[in-house]
Parts: C-alpha cells; structure tokens; sequence
C-alpha cells in the first residue's frame, strides 16, 4: 500500500488505525505470495519465517517494520515502501529459550537481500541494544551485501560502516552469523567477528567477494560453491562452524550453541537440569581406550563420551583442523568447553589451523566463564620448513598466550603422550594457573618422543654398538619407562595419578570447588599483545 499524499486531519482514529495496519500488513509476507513462493521454491524459509522458528512463540518484536529504502536511487521515492518493504532487513528483539536476544534477518526476496541505508541503521540499532544491555546479537544472513545502487554516491557512503559496535559487544555478549542463503560481502564481514558461524549445505555462501568481482579483480572465473561454499568454508578455511542440512537444522544449531552460554559475560553459564551420566558402557570402555602400541590411534570422541553428560557434547569446527577437537559439554548440567587432541588426525599435534582453531575457542569459553577441560594425546609441536613459513611459532604462541589468559578453571587430563611444548599449550602441570592436572596410568611424559630422543643423543653411541638396533631398544626402554605416570607424579609436577573411569569424578570434583570468585594479579596493562 502506498502512503502517498493525504491529509491526515480529514481521517478518524479508525482510518487511521486502519491505514496503519494495511501498511503493516502490505509489507508482510502474506501480501508479497510469488516473491515468497520462490524463496520456498528454493527450499528456504523466509526471514520472518526464520526469526519465528528462531525465537520462542510470540515473543518477537519486530522494529522498522515500516522503514522503507533511502531516497537514493534513481528508482525509489521515500513513500513507496513497496519498492523495499522493511528495506529488507527484518530486525528487533526476542526471546530464545526464555532468555533475550537480538535479531537481524536479511530478506532475499527483497533486493537479493541486498543491504541498504535504512537497513543498515537498522542492524545498527538492535547491535546497539544488544550492546547497551547484554543481549546475544544473532544475523540471519540471505544477501548479497551493499545494496550497490545506494553505494555509488560518495555523500551517504563517505561514513563507512559501522562495526564498532560489534567490537565492543565483542566478549560481552555472544555473536552469531547464520549463513542462510548468499553471503558474499557485507555479511561475511560481520560473521567475521562472530563467535559462532553456522552454513546451510548447498544454499549458502561467504566470502570477501563473490564471483564477479573474483573475476573482474583477477581474471579467476570460480563458482560461488569454489570461492565460498559451505564444504569450502567449514573444511579448508574454517570460517565456518559446521555446516546443516536446511534452515530448520541451522536454527537449531543456533539455539543449541546459545545455551551452552550465558546471556553475557556478566551472568553465569546456563545449567541444564535434565542432564544424565554417560553411558556406563562408555564409562567403562576408558579403561582400555588407549591401545598398547604408543603409534596407534584410537577415538578420542570415546574419551569424551565417558567424561561428559550423556549426549551434551556440540562441536566446534569438526571439519577444520581435524587434529584438534574443541566443542562444549556438560558435567552435571553445567558448561564446559573441552579441547582434546585426536590421535587419528595427524597424531593430535599442532600445526598452525590446529592452533588457531584452539587459541580463538580457549578465549571464547574463557570469554563467556566456561570452564576448561584439556584431554591431552599430544605429541608436540609440527617442524619444519613448510610449517615455519606459515608461522607456527607465533601461531602455536598464540595458544599459550590465550591458555594462561583465561581465567577461568582449567583442568588437563593426559591420556597418552604429553611431549615437549604441546604438553604446555594443553595447559599440562604446572606451565599454566590451572586447578588440576591428572595422568593416566598410560601417560608418556617428556620433553620429545622418546626413540627421537635417543636417535638424537645417542646416535654416536649406537652406531659404535655391537648391535645398534639392541643398543638403540635398550636405550628406548629405558627411558619410555621413565616417563610413565608415577613418575611424573613423583615431583609432583602434576597432582595426582587416576584410573581412567575415575575421570568424570576428579573433573567434576574439581570444577565444584571452583566456583568461587578468584581474581587474578595481573600488571597494570591496558591488554597483552597477542602474538598475531
């Protein structure tokens, strides 16, 4: 409905009440059926669709409902709100799980989703009341970015966007970017700064840039899925968390990462009263999880299995850096993240994604007052040329620098090998301010690997034996026993020895008698320099 000249003096309270909802009413989805239509066609939901399912029934406000485009374009007036109903952005604030939050759906049956003036004042106002109050911040992305038409005028573009607010909300609240259709651009500016960035398989995309300007910059023709597809984006680049099968799963995965967390960094994490042990079976199969030969790999999603609530563990980029496994759990209803090395992958050690994926998830649970569990099969640092180009020196610092930042209750249980500066990045003994640390009975303890140790200390010795492969597997003998588990205890530098299907019982122990406030001394410094 166009709002075009009247003279509103001439019309009652009830015409004018009528007026307001018919121009409600003709920017909803229930006035605009092909351009709706199509989006189901394409098997999405809409953005108002989406904030429904997302938020709890009826809880939704929506704000700027009735904001229409900036007179910019050669083809809009500022009255014809058809043109761009809502602008195309579908803001305001709801409730997710009882608890508030901040909502921004883009709308691709308006534009391409594309993002104009008006719309993004309005991501500008519900960012700035998640940040005035503490509400978790959540995009619903299904466009293409600036709306391109409104940014080839130098006067309203001259102000660049506004990303401040994501910065300080940054650590306060949580941030969420749900890819959910087209991505390229603006939004995957935003979810740059997001704590969680989920993808819908086959649908959605992300990137800098979208194929057009990939080729006009570089000549490179590439498709959408080649340049930012979900499989490219969670696997090689992990940008993205995981990717799901529809809109429905996305959501779902939005809401189940919102409730490991508090609302903000000001509250406590939520407990979940429905929480059960784990399976006894998987409790009982910890004791023999660790295969006798030190080289051979086992699953370490058993480990977790057996420590944590039954069926409470979400996953953090399972598909990048796969050597490294980071998600939330629960131990009696309460949230922790845990960080555990996975032995099938590259035999668990840090390489620079590995690094990165645990140094940013250290600092978001430490962020939002998760506790830490490090389950530790780590045989070190990666070497090497290739590794040394890509930095892992100031990548693998980068873990160090967010282990002894976090405040928050640390707890590390070495399952098999702890060597060298990997045993210090999983927070093992007492190279960090942590609460516990355990070994169990088939721990290996030591600076390296025990047979390149030897190799390298005594090489001379063992070349000179009678029989070198004798002389070389006494020398390993001796010293693989001299970094078992009570060895290790005997300096105590780590706390106790535990029986693997002890484990739940000291972690839980622990993070219960660590509940009270504790501040750490730290130098008067405005902040540390991360390595990076």
């Amino acid at each position: 409905m166009s709002d075009g000249p009247f003279d509103r003096r001439e019309l009652s309270t009830a015409e004018l009440r009528e007026r307001l909802r018919a121009a409600k009413q003709a920017v909803g989805d229930e006035r605009r059926e092909a351009a709706i239509q199509r989006q189901h066609d394409d098997d999405k939901l809409t953005a108002r669709e989406r904030v429904a399912y997302l938020c709890d029934d009826g809880s939704f406000d929506e704000y700027g409902r009735l904001a229409g485009p900036a007179p910019t374009t050669p083809e809009t007036q500022d009255w014809e709100r058809e043109d761009a109903p809502a602008d195309g952005v579908v803001t305001g604030l709801g409730r997710v799980d009882g608890r508030p939050v901040a909502v921004a759906a883009t709308d691709f049956t308006v534009k391409g989703g594309s993002l104009g003036h008006t719309g993004g004042s309005k991501l500008r106002r519900v960012g700035g009341l998640a940040l005035r109050r503490g509400f978790p911040l959540v995009f619903l992305h299904d466009g293409g970015g600036h709306r391109i038409q409104e940014g080839l005028d130098a006067r309203p573009y001259a102000s660049g966007g506004d990303f401040v607010f994501q910065t300080k909300l940054s650590g306060w609240a949580p941030q969420v970017s749900a890819m959910m259709g087209p991505g390229f651009a603006a939004p995957t500016n935003y979810a740059a700064s997001c704590d969680f960035v989920p993808m819908v398989e086959g649908t959605s995309t992300m990137g800098v840039a979208g194929p057009s300007l990939v080729e006009a910059a570089l000549g490179v023709d590439l498709s959408k899925e080649e340049i930012g597809g979900a499989q490219f984006q969670t696997a090689a680049t992990g940008m993205a968390d995981a990717a799901y099968e529809d809109d429905e799963a996305c959501l779902d995965a939005v809401k189940a990462f919102l409730s490991y967390l508090p609302t903000n960094a000001a509250e406590s994490p939520p407990v979940d009263e429905g929480w059960a042990n784990p399976p006894a079976e998987a409790v009982a199969g910890l004791a023999d999880l660790i295969p006798t030969e030190t080289d051979r790999g086992y699953d370490i999603y058993r480990a977790i299995e057996g420590v944590a609530d039954r069926d409470s563990f979400f996953e953090l980029k399972a598909q990048y850096a796969r050597n490294i496994v980071t998600g939330f759990a629960r131990l009696e209803g309460q949230p922790v993240g845990i960080v555990a090395n996975n032995p099938r992958i590259k035999a668990g050690t840090f390489d620079v994604p590995a690094c990165d994926k645990a140094s940013r998830f250290i600092s978001l649970c430490d962020a939002f007052g998760l506790p830490l569990l490090f389950l530790m099969d780590v045989p070190g640092v990666l070497p090497g040329p290739d590794a040394e180009r890509q930095g892992i020196a100031r990548h693998s610092g980068k873990v160090l620098f967010e282990v002894n930042r976090a405040t928050v209750p640390k707890v590390s249980v070495v399952l098999r090998r702890g060597y060298g500066f990997g045993y210090v990045l999983m927070a093992g003994g007492r190279s960090t301010d942590n609460e516990l640390t355990v070994v169990w009975p088939t721990a290996e303890v030591a600076a390296m690997g025990i047979e390149g140790a030897v190799d390298i200390v005594y090489g001379d010795e063992i070349d000179a034996a009678d029989d070198p492969e004798q002389r070389r597997e006494q020398l390993v003998r001796e010293f693989i026993n001299r970094t078992g588990a009570v060895r290790a205890v005997e300096g105590f530098g780590v706390d106790a020895a535990v029986d693997p299907t002890e484990t739940r019982r000291w972690v839980r122990n622990t993070l219960q008698r660590s509940g009270t406030t504790h501040e750490e001394e730290w130098p008067p410094k405005k902040h540390g320099i991360n390595p990076l």
